[in-house]
């Protein structure tokens, strides 16, 4: 269309036209005249409306979704440092649980032998000396420890200190085969000395070779002069197999260590020895056995004239326990 002074004349006819249709609508409110055609055109183009909206709500979908990424990923981000922290303090809280066991075993078997320990952590396996089996552990000369003391835990002999620095120390183990312990058997008090062979059994060669031994007979340590470098009456271990005698002065035992050489975290230093030698106290208190149970058949003399009653073939063949039979334990019998 030109721009003509009829075109610009129409042109502001229309839009006073149309402001004079939206002052009517305006004051009509729902009774507008216009409110009909209002509808119609709703009629008409609302399905054309939602097709576009349809068509446009996937990009407005995928717009949301790069505006709200950085606050989910912020959000998840959080719950696994959450998570991981739970995991933490969850692994930490079973290590005390486990620390604090030991550590109350540890101070039970000081207590049984009168012991006076230094707790200690061990903090590195290995050594610097070169022995095979040696740990670290984080007491030194500050805290009291000194050279050849007896190291032990809360189920008997670890081994002895070796090397001691001002805050650390390092203990030989009772495993390894340079260490050698003098042992006392707790139910013949037969002496001998105890080797470690590494991750096999401690060989303990018995100073009598017609000594009478067999397995489950229990150790613990004889002591050394002045307590140095090992206190009396430490749990060693248990005898799981005894070699058969050959006419040799000595006899050679092989046994199982209380303490797990593989295991240890925390131990105690004897700085000070027992009064009195506490022989087999700090030793665990044995299970008691089951009584034995022994069946006792009584029986009744109804049982017996009935017995007598039935065909002999009857008799013959009848295995089945009859009335009156009654069960007594060994205990009930000495009664």
């Amino acid at each position: 269309m030109r721009d003509t002074k009829e075109s610009r004349l129409l042109l502001a006819l229309l839009v006073a036209v149309a402001f004079a249709l939206i002052t009517v609508d305006i004051r009509g409110g729902e009774e507008s005249p216009v409110d009909g055609a209002r509808r119609a055109a709703a009629t008409v183009f609302g399905p054309v409306e939602n097709g576009v909206a349809s068509a446009v709500d996937p990009i407005g979908n995928a717009i949301g979704a790069v505006r709200d990424s950085g606050e989910r990923h912020s959000r998840i981000a959080r719950l696994e440092r959450e998570n991981a922290e739970l995991k933490v303090r969850l692994g930490s809280d079973d290590r005390n649980r486990n620390r604090v066991r030991e550590l109350d075993k540890l101070l039970r078997t000081a207590g049984a032998g009168q012991y006076g320990i230094k707790a200690a952590e061990v903090i590195a396996i290995g050594a610097a000396q070169g022995f095979s089996w040696t740990v670290t552990i984080d007491a030194g000369s500050h805290d009291g420890i000194r050279r050849d003391m007896t190291v032990v835990n809360g189920d008997g002999l670890v081994g002895r200190v070796t090397t001691v620095g001002p805050s650390t120390a390092t203990v030989l183990l009772a495993n390894d085969p340079d260490f050698t312990v003098g042992t006392r058997i707790e139910r013949t008090n037969e002496l001998g000395f105890a080797t470690g062979q590494g991750e096999r059994p401690l060989s303990v060669q018995l100073l009598n070779g017609k000594a009478k031994v067999r397995p489950g007979d229990r150790l613990v340590t004889f002591g050394s002069q002045a307590d140095r470098p090992f206190v009396p009456g430490v749990p060693v271990g248990e005898v799981i197999r005894v070699d058969p005698s050959s006419g040799d002065l000595t006899r050679r035992l092989f046994v199982r260590s209380y303490a797990a050489f593989s295991r240890l975290d925390i131990v105690g230093v004897v700085v000070q020895p027992p009064r009195t030698d506490p022989r087999d106290t700090v030793l665990p208190a044995k299970p008691k056995p089951a009584p034995t149970v022994t069946v006792t058949v009584t029986p009744s003399p109804n049982a017996e004239a009935a017995e007598g009653d039935r065909p002999q073939g009857e008799r013959e063949g009848q295995t089945e326990a009859q009335p009156g039979v009654t069960a007594r334990t060994d205990e009930q019998e000495q009664e």
